[in-house]
C-alpha cells in the first residue's frame, strides 16, 4: 500500500484545480517557444516549386534539363498578364521571377535577386506586398537605395514593367 506524506497532501488539497476554460486560456494563449527550423530542399528532389518530384540523377546535363522542364511546365500554367499577381501560384511566380533573371537567396527564400549593366535589385515577396529595393552598390550611380512597393492586386504584366523600368 502507498503512503502519502503530509506535504504531498497539503500540495494535493491546496492546489486550486483548473477549469477547462481556465486551463485553455493559460495554456493556448501563450505562445509556444520552439526554435525557428528553416529547411532548404534540394532544387531537384523536395522543392516546393517543382509541380512533381523527380530523382536527382548523376549527369549535370540532364539536372539543368530537369530544371528548366519544371520551369517551363510553371510558365505554362502562368495566368494572362493581365490578371493580378495574387491570382497567381507561388511556384508561378517563382518561374515568372527566374524567367526575368532573378535568382532566390540561399538564405531567405522570399528575397530574390536580379543585376542588369544599369542597375542591381533586391526583392522581398512580403505576405501583402511585393517590395524591390535598387542597390546604390549595384553598377549604377545611386546615390541610396531606393525601394519601391507593389500591392499584389496589380497585374503581372504593370509589375513587371514597373520593376524592369529600374529606379
Amino acid at each position: 500500500m502507498s503512503t502519502i506524506s503530509a506535504t504531498q497532501k497539503l500540495l494535493l488539497f491546496s492546489t486550486p484545480s483548473l477549469s477547462p476554460s481556465t486551463f485553455s486560456k493559460f495554456f493556448l494563449s501563450t505562445p509556444l517557444l520552439l526554435p525557428k527550423l528553416h529547411f532548404y530542399p534540394s532544387p531537384l528532389t523536395s522543392s516546393s516549386s517543382c509541380p512533381s518530384r523527380t530523382k536527382a540523377s548523376c549527369s549535370k546535363s540532364s539536372e539543368g534539363e530537369e530544371l528548366s522542364e519544371t520551369l517551363d511546365e510553371w510558365l505554362q500554367k502562368l495566368p494572362d498578364k493581365k490578371r493580378p499577381l495574387y491570382s497567381h501560384s507561388l511556384p508561378c511566380i517563382e518561374a515568372w521571377l527566374k524567367s526575368l533573371g532573378f535568382y532566390q537567396s540561399r538564405d531567405d527564400r522570399a528575397v530574390w535577386f536580379v543585376e542588369n549593366t544599369v542597375w542591381k535589385a533586391q526583392l522581398s515577396l512580403d505576405i501583402t506586398e511585393l517590395f524591390i529595393r535598387y542597390l546604390k552598390s549595384g553598377p549604377g550611380n545611386l546615390e541610396k537605395d531606393i525601394e519601391r512597393r507593389f500591392s499584389y492586386a496589380l497585374s503581372r504584366e504593370d509589375i513587371e514593367n514597373a520593376i524592369l523600368g529600374g529606379p
